[in-house]
């Protein structure tokens, strides 16, 4: 049975695909999401994430920006972003533990993105979780 985080790795890569500018990606989520294993609760929980972001992601944008020193969104990688944005979606539209998220999201940062992401990531996620 996947786990939540592997979930959230799932949306990750959705949100990569959609990021590059396949919005047809829609077409193929549950197809997606079978063949890696991610079913039932954790299928339900990766689709609401996914679609979650989608609905509201220019908010998350701008929350994004807002916390940037420099440089804009089209500055920060298609990965990080993604990392970025579905964390954002949780800290502020779902009732989860926020230091979860953030850990969540710094773990799957060593795993999919550069070097430097993690460190990025954990800074504008606490400015987020601050304001």
């Amino acid at each position: 049975m996947a786990t939540r985080t592997q979930a959230r790795e799932s949306v990750i890569g959705l949100l990569y695909a959609y990021d590059l500018g396949n919005e047809g990606i829609v077409t193929f989520i549950d197809e997606i999401l079978e063949d890696k294993k991610i079913r039932n609760k954790q299928k339900d929980f990766a689709l609401d994430l996914f679609n979650g972001v989608v609905k509201n992601i220019e908010t998350i944008d701008e929350e994004i920006i807002s916390h940037l020193k420099q440089g804009g969104l089209k500055d920060i990688g298609s990965v990080e972003k993604s990392i970025l944005r579905l964390a954002i979606y949780e800290i502020l539209y779902k009732d989860l533990s926020k230091a979860i998220v953030i850990n969540e999201a710094i773990e799957l940062s060593k795993k999919l993105a550069s070097d430097g992401a993690p460190k990025f990531i954990n800074g504008l996620l606490d400015k987020v979780n601050k304001a």
